[in-house]
């Protein structure tokens, strides 16, 4: 019996130090040497572990690793869409962090990577490609917490492609988002420059439906938030005026 407790001790103790996640400070140091490409295999790794395919971390090291190869490049045939699945990374180390707690360290990231599809978003609006800005803006929203931008402009792209049924839809859902916000001050940048985007979208949109109370009503609902805006100020009578 002597023998056996101290044995059942250490089985014990083995599986509670096994059934803890790991810290992952071998992909922080990959990350700080540069090392993305074995960053991302490792991180990669962890993540088809099945204790660990629910953890957000290694999925958002897995991101930033591919986002970090998709900027710098590769010769290597299997990072030709690194953004893209940076995105995919992005968007599963999101819907993991359940409470919205244990991504809180990596939010300069986040906002840095949500900033780079409101740059892309806005280079296909302003060539006026809404099919194309219409797909990035379907991934924004899937890497926020705040997606009512994303949605107004998603019925804005929706309507200038004939498909006014799925635009209405979509505004729609987000006036009844944009019902429940009292405040955008803790919002990203990117996040506040998508809601802007997507009421100026759809508000061009209304007029172009000879709805131009409905667009007036719309920025004015918004421009509380944007008081200090000169864009916005600018936008707001070009449209209005």
């Amino acid at each position: 019996m002597k023998k056996i407790l101290p044995l059942l001790l250490f089985v014990l103790s083995a599986l509670t130090v096994n059934a803890q996640a790991p810290n992952y400070d071998d992909l922080k140091i990959l990350y700080a040497d540069a090392n993305y490409e074995k960053l991302v295999k490792v991180s990669s790794g962890y993540t088809l572990k099945d204790d660990l395919k629910k953890d957000p971390i290694p999925f958002i090291w897995l991101a930033k690793g591919l986002y970090k190869i998709s900027l710098s490049g590769s010769d290597d045939e299997k990072y030709k869409n690194a953004y893209k699945d940076a995105i995919a990374a992005l968007t599963k180390a999101m819907k993991n962090d359940k409470d919205g707690t244990a991504l809180s360290e990596f939010q300069e990231f986040i906002d840095e990577f949500q900033g780079s599809l409101v740059e892309l978003i806005n280079n296909d609006l302003d060539a006026k490609d809404y099919n194309k800005a219409s797909g990035w803006v379907i991934k924004y929203i899937k890497v926020t917490k705040n997606p009512i931008g994303a949605k107004y402009l998603d019925g804005a792209s929706k309507y200038r492609k004939t498909d006014k049924g799925g635009a209405n839809t979509a505004w729609k859902e987000a006036e009844t988002m944009l019902t429940k916000i009292t405040t955008i001050e803790d919002w990203s940048d990117a996040d506040k420059d998508m809601l802007k985007i997507g009421v100026f979208q759809t508000a061009e949109c209304y007029i172009l439906s000879k709805q131009k109370d409905k667009a007036k009503t719309l920025l004015n609902k918004v421009a509380q938030w944007y008081e200090e805006d000169e864009d916005f100020k600018t936008k707001y009578d070009e449209i209005i005026n």
